[in-house]
């Protein structure tokens, strides 16, 4: 910003630059249109500056000559306003004037031969632009043509393939209910052959329970690709027959740079070609599940049939040895018992034995105490002194002897009495078991015919 009086070198006093056409060079033309001009009596001074204010003024001295004047500097110029400068000489010469228009004649010239070229160009532009949209389009209409037809392909070998599945699960649901109706057929002779039908029966039962999880795996998975394709056809359908006059385009700024896909058209077949592989080998192993349910049905029918007639015989020969170990156990025990009769009266007698010989060892200890108090020299070791000594001594090993043999007796008595309780349990065992064995013999006296075996009801 500038300060109002100020000359001609502000930036606002100079002129405007325009900014369309480049600022034409300045020649020497423009310098001699700013010749100094000259004022009558200011020649010597800048003639753009105006001095219509200047003077020359004297000022006094301090040195006392009275009349004595010196001159001094001139003082600054007053301000003058920009609506005063004006009125006082002009900006621009008229070679200035015509030299302008003759740029701006140059400008417009310059502005029309470039705005023909330019719609030229434009026109060129929009042919070829349409030209390109136009191929464009057709190429991706095409495309979509091609894809709906990819898409019907891989839908018509989808249904095929689902239908088949179907098919297959219907017959191993069939296969399914016959193996449940011959376990429930089974259910009473299960009593005879449990083991081997678990080993058939119920592992079939397993394997077609897995199967038919496969088998629902598969087909969802069908129906859901399917279903992929059915809804993939119908919006691409729906593209295809879009056009340029279609009442439901629009803008959608932004959604090219959006890339929601999550498969090539690679990885795009070989997701349903995996789903048929898939379904196919899941239709193999039910039917051939099938054809081993149909054989072990048979075989399990046969064997049962030969188990049955077996295990009657095996519990006839059962129960004959079962009665007749049996009998041996209750003899066994009936001698056990008259064992134990026996050993319970020697207990006895050792227990009388043992108590008569108490008094005689009292008698002879009784004696040797009597003997200790004979005086001084009478106290002599004398033979009925060793007598006595030697009677004491053998009463007492009688009696450790026959303690000892008591004690046997107590330990044999023990073993008896046990040994009784082991026969009479395992008499009670026998007992319960011949109970069980015949009573499984009269529950076995029915059996299912061979077509409910084998599922048919």
């Amino acid at each position: 910003m500038e300060f109002l009086g100020t000359t001609q070198t502000a930036s606002y006093c100079g002129p405007k630059k325009s900014y369309l056409f480049p600022e034409p060079v300045s020649t020497s033309t423009t310098q001699d249109s700013y010749q100094s001009y000259y004022l009558p009596g200011y020649r010597y001074l800048n003639s753009w500056r105006p001095s219509l204010f200047y003077r020359v003024s004297a000022v006094p001295t301090n040195s006392g000559e009275q009349g004595s004047m010196r001159i001094s500097a001139p003082l600054r110029p007053p301000t003058i306003l920009p609506s005063v400068r004006s009125a006082l000489y002009a900006r621009y010469s008229p070679h200035d004037w015509y030299q302008a228009n003759t740029v701006q004649y140059k400008g417009s010239e310059s502005c029309r031969h470039w705005a023909g070229r330019m719609n030229a160009d434009s026109l060129r532009l929009m042919q070829d632009k349409n030209q390109l949209t136009q191929q464009t389009q057709d190429s991706t209409g095409r495309s979509l043509g091609q894809r709906l037809s990819d898409i019907d392909f891989w839908r018509s070998e989808l249904t095929y393939e689902l239908e088949r599945l179907l098919t297959e699960t219907r017959a191993l649901e069939t296969a399914k209910r016959r193996l449940e109706c011959a376990a429930d057929e089974a259910q009473r002779p299960l009593k005879v052959g449990q083991r081997y039908l678990i080993l058939n029966v119920l592992v079939c039962l397993r394997v077609q329970l897995v199967l038919c999880s496969i088998n629902r795996d598969a087909q969802h998975a069908l129906e859901r690709d399917l279903s992929d394709k059915n809804s993939a056809h119908f919006i691409d359908e729906k593209c295809y027959n879009l056009r340029n006059t279609s009442d439901s385009i629009s803008f959608y700024h932004g959604v090219e740079k959006i890339d929601g896909t999550i498969s090539v058209p690679e990885t795009w077949a070989k997701f349903s070609d995996d789903n048929i592989r898939h379904s196919q080998n899941a239709r193999a192993n039910s039917i051939k599940l099938c054809e081993e349910t149909e054989n072990t049905l048979e075989n399990v029918s046969e064997e049962m049939w030969k188990q049955f007639t077996d295990t009657n015989l095996a519990f006839t020969n059962r129960i004959a040895e079962t009665a007749d170990t049996k009998n041996k156990l209750q003899t066994h025990l009936a001698k056990t018992l008259q064992e134990i009769f026996q050993t319970e009266n020697t207990i006895m007698l050792l227990e009388r034995a043992i108590m008569a010989k108490e008094c005689p060892l009292k008698v002879a200890q009784t004696r040797l105490e009597g003997r200790t108090r004979r005086p001084n020299v009478e106290l002599c070791r004398d033979i009925p002194q060793f007598k006595l000594v030697n009677e004491v001594f053998t009463i007492d090993d009688t009696l450790q002897t026959l303690k000892l043999r008591l004690r046997e007796a107590h330990d044999t008595l023990q073993l008896l009495v046990l040994n009784k309780a082991r026969l009479e349990h395992d008499l009670s065992v026998k007992a319960n078991s011949l109970f069980i064995d015949r009573k499984c013999m009269d529950m076995r006296k029915t059996f299912p015919s061979t077509p409910r075996l084998v599922g048919y009801t």
